[in-house]
């Protein structure tokens, strides 16, 4: 794709989150075939915020995820600073589809990780890390069958990034911690119960953060001081509907919860 037609399915895609609006795919001029193509789409969509990204998530770190919108590994997106809000919040679901909420490990950095040439190991990673933070993510697509669409089309979509819940720093001594080991239960008001846990993440929420870091140096982006990582969610994607109030329960680690409304 030239640089024109990059610039105008990010329009397109830009449009379609403001209106609400969805498609079955994207024009095929402005469809990307590839992961590159999608993430340049992704980078100038995300030119179009109001502040820089407050941070990055990664989709489809496990198994359940994968299956949830089709593709066969982890896609990174940005997270919008307008898009975040706080523990305990209400979320409108009135223009949300997936209709589905993520119990998560956000790390926020304290350093940057800048492009080179050679990988990033996990250790060197934990050691930019400045905080360990509980999260919600609510994800979202301007797709009407997102399980179809494939990979490069939700990369342009922003790996279908949408409302980001920043919950609590957690105090706990989570460094030494097992956080694949780590058991979350979440609760669905007076609905359901389903625990998950950080092996979910791709192996552990660690292994996510340095795949992240290492996809992000390969594309020529720096991971930057400050920024959060969402890493995927810990348990099979929690089902949703308006007056659901969601409750993520990390154990030691804290707790964090967002309400739905429509």
């Amino acid at each position: 794709m030239n640089p024109d037609r990059i610039e105008e399915a990010a329009s397109l895609i830009w449009r379609l989150w403001r209106t609400g609006e969805r498609v079955e795919a994207l024009p095929a001029a402005l469809r990307p075939g590839s992961r590159a193509e999608g993430y340049a789409i992704q980078a100038r969509l995300a030119a179009r915020s109001a502040a820089p990204p407050f941070g990055w998530k990664i989709a489809a770190t496990s198994a359940a995820g994968q299956a949830h919108i089709g593709v066969e590994g982890p896609l990174a997106g940005r997270l919008l600073a307008e898009q975040v809000r706080a523990d305990g919040a209400a979320l409108s679901l009135a223009t949300n589809l997936m209709r589905v909420a993520e119990p998560e490990f956000a790390f926020r950095m304290a350093r940057p990780l800048p492009p080179r040439a050679t990988p990033y190991t996990v250790p060197e990673v934990l050691d930019a890390v400045a905080a360990l933070h509980l999260a919600i993510e609510v994800p979202d697509t301007r797709f009407a069958d997102f399980a179809r669409v494939g990979a490069a089309p939700l990369l342009a979509d922003n790996a279908c990034a949408d409302l980001f819940v920043h919950g609590p720093e957690v105090w706990a001594d989570w460094r030494n911690a097992d956080l694949a080991a780590h058991v979350v239960q979440a609760r669905v008001g007076g609905r359901y119960v389903r625990e998950g846990r950080g092996a979910n993440v791709l192996g552990d929420p660690r292994l996510a953060l340095a795949w992240l870091a290492n996809e992000l140096s390969g594309l020529g982006f720096t991971l930057e001081a400050g920024q959060v990582v969402t890493t995927g969610t810990c348990a099979v994607p929690l089902e949703i509907e308006p007056g659901d109030l969601v409750e993520a329960d990390f154990g030691a680690f804290g707790r964090v919860a967002a309400r739905f409304t429509i």
